[in-house]
This record gives C-alpha cells, sequence and structure tokens, in this order.
C-alpha cells in the first residue's frame, strides 16, 4: 500500500514524509526536480508538477491514499480539482487533506473559498477522508523573526481576538497518524474534520508580550492595520497575493481563530503528548 504525498518539499509535506518512514509506510514524493529532492532512503520520488496531466497519472499508479497539500496560487482550485480527479481515475480511496479552519467561513478570502470547494468536492465524490484545518503556522513567524529581534515590533496585524496558532510539527504527525489509520481501513467510507490547533489562543498583545520575556526587553506590538500590510507584503510578492494576505489579517483582526470546544484535548489524544507552544518557538530563536 502506497501513500502519495504532495507537497512534499515544503515546512509540512516534508516533515508528513518523514512522520509516514519513521511508522514504516510506503511513500511516493511528487516534486519537480528530483535532483533536488532530499528524501529518507525507501522514498520513491516521482517527478511532475499539479497540473502535470501525464506525470500525475504515472505518479498516481499504485497508490492507495493521498495526502493533497496546494499551496496558496493563482491556480490553487484548479490543481486541486485535477490531482483529486486524476486520484480517482487510478481508483484511490482515501485522502488526507490539509485545508484550513473556518474554510466554510471565511469565504472572502481566496485560498479560505478554495479549499472550502475541494472539501466539498472531497465529500461529493466519495472518498474515505480526513480533513485537517490547521490555524495559523506558529512557523510562519520565521519570516518576521528579524523585525521582531532588530527593530523590537511584532508586527504581524493578529488583533484581540487571538489565533491559536499550531506547530507544523503537530501538523504533520497528525497527518501521517490519520494517513496510516485511512490506509489501513476497509470499512465504510467516511468523511472527518479535524481542526489543527496550538495549545493557547494568542492576540498580537499576548505575542509581543511573549517576545519580551524570552529576549528580556521589551517588544511592541504593531498594532490592528492589514491595510498597512499589504503595502509592506507588496513589496515583494504579487500584489493579488499581498492583498489576499490582507484580505485573511482582517479575518484575524474581526474574528479570530479560535477553537471549538475540544479540539485541544482531542489533538493531545491523538497525539498522546501535549501540543506544541508558541513559546517555545520563540524561546528557540531568542537563545540562538
Amino acid at each position: 500500500m502506497t501513500i502519495l504525498v504532495t507537497g512534499a518539499t515544503g515546512r509540512v509535506g516534508r516533515q508528513v514524509v518523514e512522520q509516514l518512514v519513521q511508522r514504516g509506510a510506503d511513500v511516493r514524493v511528487l516534486v519537480r526536480d528530483p535532483a533536488k529532492a532530499d528524501f529518507p532512503a525507501g522514498v520513491d520520488v516521482a517527478k511532475g508538477e499539479m497540473l502535470d496531466i501525464d506525470a500525475l497519472r504515472a505518479a498516481f499508479a499504485g497508490v492507495s491514499s493521498l495526502f493533497l497539500l496546494n499551496a496558496v496560487a493563482g491556480d490553487e482550485f484548479t490543481q486541486a480539482l485535477i490531482a483529486l480527479n486524476i486520484a480517482r481515475e487510478a481508483g484511490v480511496e482515501r485522502v488526507v487533506y490539509l485545508s484550513v479552519i473556518h474554510a466554510d467561513r471565511f469565504v472572502n478570502v481566496p485560498h479560505f473559498a478554495v479549499k472550502f470547494g475541494a472539501e466539498r468536492m472531497i465529500q461529493q465524490m466519495g472518498f474515505s477522508a480526513t480533513i485537517l484545518r490547521p490555524t495559523y503556522f506558529i512557523d510562519n513567524d520565521v519570516t518576521i523573526k528579524d523585525v521582531i529581534l532588530n527593530h523590537g515590533v511584532y508586527p504581524m496585524p493578529i488583533g484581540g481576538k487571538g489565533l491559536a496558532m499550531v506547530d507544523t510539527r503537530d501538523i504533520a504527525e497528525v497527518a501521517a497518524i490519520e494517513l496510516i489509520r485511512r490506509d489501513r481501513d476497509s470499512g465504510k467510507p467516511t468523511v472527518e474534520i479535524i481542526n489543527l490547533v496550538g495549545p493557547e489562543t494568542l492576540t498580537g498583545q499576548a505575542l509581543a508580550a511573549i517576545w519580551s520575556e524570552v529576549l528580556g526587553r521589551p517588544i511592541a506590538y504593531g498594532g490592528d492595520d492589514p491595510s498597512a500590510f499589504e503595502q509592506n507584503l507588496a513589496g515583494f510578492m504579487p500584489k493579488w497575493m499581498a492583498y489576499e494576505m490582507r484580505l485573511m489579517a482582517e479575518r484575524f483582526v474581526g474574528d479570530g481563530m479560535i477553537p471549538d470546544a475540544g479540539d485541544v484535548e482531542r489533538l493531545t489524544g491523538i497525539l498522546g503528548r501535549p501540543l506544541h507552544a508558541y513559546r517555545d518557538f520563540a524561546a528557540q530563536w531568542a537563545h540562538a
């Protein structure tokens, strides 16, 4: 039984591969450039892209389960729909899909709406599936650490409702557990949704306070201004993507990313350990 992992060279996908290998699974990865792929021994590497139909068909041959991860892109929805159709065509019955929390509510944010559309397709096509809905990744803040360390400001417009930020290690381990569970399950197809959250819900002010504590000096919160956030991002990414990030930040500020009752307990039960906390991430970078 072979599990195909897409997005395998990214932060989450690479860790999913490692978790699957540790659990003795047969793993195949789909990558653009096999020469640059660096995976554990025994991982089968298939060359191709998400819109390359011939490559997808070859990659899906003999696959029993799929981990579907689509990066934010202008053609993300097309990628997801084609991958799911090719999976069904190849006889794949089980899917673990990386969506996003509140995909069904934050539908004005393009990549949230895309993921909700893919969720609906998974449900209507009859896959036996687990839909993983993570919150904001703790690890995203690697990209702003220099601003925090050098300028004394936590710049992300998080707002006052709070985000239950999740560590990618927790995402990957839950994904691997669900992939193996699904791969071994021959029962009636079911679709299950799991919110992937962190152990605490943190506001912008709370995040600045954590950094102040671990660094031993004041770190200010940059404030709740998604428009300024968009302007900054537009300096180094496509403007459509910067605008999309602004729309997401507006939902952070207006709604937050709040766990449902029992989410944390459910995840600690699946993992058999506590969830990784933001403070540990901050302390790692502070000590580095």
